[in-house]
């Protein structure tokens, strides 16, 4: 912790504000929460300027955890990139490969089964489940509650990481999709342990709400906490739970109505006020929609081959064009922009992570709030460090 500099109007490259407070009285401080804050979930460093407890300027710091995931894919084959993407956003392997692979199949006009894209479905709510089970626990942990909710959450998270690595040999590094369909078929007995799985979920998601709705300490630290206004969410180009606590209607699952999402029978849920518990309640909320597409998923699911039999996968080379696939992932829009030159790899390649996006208006939500208040409006953006600096 640092006084301000008084002769200095610049430090470490971005503009100050006085260093006297705007009410006269006493000094600035400037803090350095990270890189290696326990509650900023990686290396992640914010540096606050502080009126007392109160916050006048947030700047975030990132670029600790960079691994050149976009130019290492340009070197790359196709295929040879689907696991860099796992380690996007290492919660949700299984949707960043659909995002991936989504855009390859819109960039060489790709088919996929009908199975198979149930089977994406299924895959990618159940991530959901458990990526918003893990963000509404790692929440109560960093406002100073018990470790109770996020062990609840870590409990259910459990069957449904054994669930993958049952299918893809592997728990969070799934390498699952493909272009044109999924890499192996789910027996009738994964089929069955899924359900019996889904239909449990119901009771976990009302123990959920019933430990922590009602609970005062939670609605007194998260109410009218980090308020996050609608227009300014839509000109920031924030998506997913973030934008939909703020009242914005926006979910790619009903906008787009990728692979077959307009099968089923779900809402989206939208907050009132986008404040800390808005963002809280809406992760719940999705929880129990999530629940709904499964149910409707593992019931009607048809037969048949889980990979197009004409997807070519070791020689492939998609005529030159461009194309951007994007999915509802659990934390927003997760994009994927190619080019392709015609070559075994793309001539472009870039994401469009939802974490680093929703981070840019970090410090409009934490202005004017107090300092304790900072790593709860952290947690409730939920985001994760290997998509945010890739």
């Amino acid at each position: 912790m640092n006084v301000v500099d008084t002769k200095s109007e610049k430090h470490e490259g971005w503009n100050l504000p006085p260093a006297v407070a705007p009410d006269g009285e006493g000094e600035l401080l400037e803090v350095s929460m990270g890189p290696h804050h326990p509650s900023t979930h990686g290396v992640f460093r914010m540096d606050v300027t502080l009126d007392g407890e109160r916050v006048i300027r947030l700047k975030p710091v990132f670029g600790y955890l960079h691994r050149n995931h976009e130019k290492l894919a340009e070197g790359q084959t196709y295929l040879a990139s689907i696991p860099y993407t796992d380690r996007l956003d290492y919660i949700c392997s299984l949707t960043n490969n659909w995002a991936y692979a989504l855009a390859v199949e819109k960039l060489a006009g790709q088919e996929v089964p009908e199975r198979a894209e149930y089977v994406r479905v299924i895959l990618g709510e159940l991530t959901r489940v458990q990526n918003h089970a893990l963000a509404v626990g790692f929440l109560l942990q960093d406002m100073g509650a018990s470790g109770t909710p996020l062990m609840y959450g870590f409990r259910e998270r459990e069957e449904i990481l054994d669930l993958f690595e049952t299918l893809t040999g592997s728990r969070m590094m799934c390498n699952y999709m493909r272009f044109g369909g999924c890499r192996v078929d789910p027996t009738a007995e994964w089929l069955e342990r899924a359900r019996k799985i889904v239909a449990k979920l119901p009771k976990f998601v009302d123990e959920f709400e019933a430990l922590l709705i009602g609970n005062e300490i939670l609605i007194a630290r998260t109410q009218g906490t980090g308020i996050l206004p609608p227009d300014l969410a839509v000109n920031a180009g924030v998506t997913g739970p973030v934008l939909r606590a703020s009242g914005v209607n926006y979910d790619l699952r009903k906008v787009d109505r990728y692979s077959i999402y307009d099968r089923f029978d779900f809402k989206v849920p939208l907050g009132e006020h986008g404040d800390v518990y808005d963002r809280f309640m809406i992760r719940l909320l999705e929880l129990r929609q999530s629940l709904r597409i499964l149910e409707q998923a593992l019931k009607d699911i048809p037969g048949g081959p889980v990979m197009d039999p004409k997807a070519k996968i070791r020689n492939f080379r998609p005529k030159p064009g461009e194309a951007y696939g994007r999915i509802e992932a659990p934390k927003g829009e997760l994009g994927f922009y190619l080019i392709s030159d015609g070559g075994p790899n793309p001539y472009r390649y870039r994401v469009r992570p939802p974490s680093l996006i929703n981070l840019t208006i970090l410090e409009d939500m934490c202005l004017g709030q107090n300092v304790a208040d900072v790593v709860l409006i952290l947690g409730s953006v939920d985001i994760v460090l290997g998509e945010v600096d890739r």
